[in-house]
């Protein structure tokens, strides 16, 4: 899989592509990341990307012209490499809260342009024109896109074949059935006077099974209700379509 990132700090996005499951998977060939800095497709001899908003106000908004360059150059790389551009998402507190279903849906794309904004924002023109959908990793505000690109990266790479090392662990994981996971425990047996719950010790694995189902069902019901509010709309919805 390919990811462009437009990004006026690339050498941030080491942090996934040299580190952990994700620079494994780099590493070996899984994936690729080519980052795009938009100063590089500025026009004037400061390399300008940003200006006052429009109607006043604090901070500054990147400007349409840059990173629409940019842009243009990633969809011309991406046609070369693959016959086709992949979608373009921009991380924006604006977008739609990123979930896992849609994380599995862009692990099934070749190709991903992450566009990460900076200072107040992106002039809306842009994202109008060149932007096919806007995520938000929460509703809280970064300082910029990249961790949040790098968010979708990690979530993303560890779904491609064989970038974990156990195939079932993405599927066994919080979300991957629309509940939380449940509790883990490794060795010692007994740390700190508290024992591992003794079912998980039985070797028994339906007993096990049915306690991990348990489990996750009470924390998801106790931190995360609005998931199982939505996996009963859910429900419902396929019943009335179907």
């Amino acid at each position: 899989m390919r990811f462009d990132v437009v990004s006026l700090f690339p050498a941030m996005f080491a942090a996934v592509t040299e580190h952990g499951v994700s620079g494994r998977a780099f590493e070996r060939g899984l994936c690729s990341l080519h980052a795009w800095n938009p100063r590089e497709f500025a026009s004037d001899p400061h390399r300008t990307v940003d200006d006052r908003p429009y109607g006043g106000g604090p901070g500054m908004v990147m400007m349409a012209e840059p990173l629409a360059q940019a842009l243009s150059a990633i969809r011309i790389a991406q046609q070369r490499a693959c016959g086709a551009p992949g979608p373009v998402i921009l991380l924006s507190p604006q977008g739609r809260p990123l979930r896992d279903a849609r994380v599995r849906a862009l692990a099934a794309e070749r190709m991903l342009t992450l566009v990460c904004g900076r200072y107040e924002g992106v002039d809306q023109r842009l994202i109008d024109a060149c932007v096919d959908e806007e995520v938000s990793v929460g509703d809280f505000v970064l300082s910029g896109g990249e961790l949040a690109a790098m968010s979708v990266i990690d979530a993303v790479v560890r779904l491609l074949p064989g970038a974990l090392g156990d195939s079932e662990s993405a599927q066994q994981e919080s979300f991957a059935e629309g509940l939380l996971d449940c509790p883990h425990y490794t060795r010692p047996e007994i740390w700190r006077g508290v024992a591992v719950p003794e079912v998980l010790l039985s070797g028994h694995h339906e007993r096990i099974r049915a306690w991990r189902a348990s489990e996750s069902m009470r924390l998801t019901r106790a931190r995360r209700p609005d998931l199982l509010t939505a996996m009963v709309m859910d429900r419902t919805a396929d019943e009335l379509t179907s």
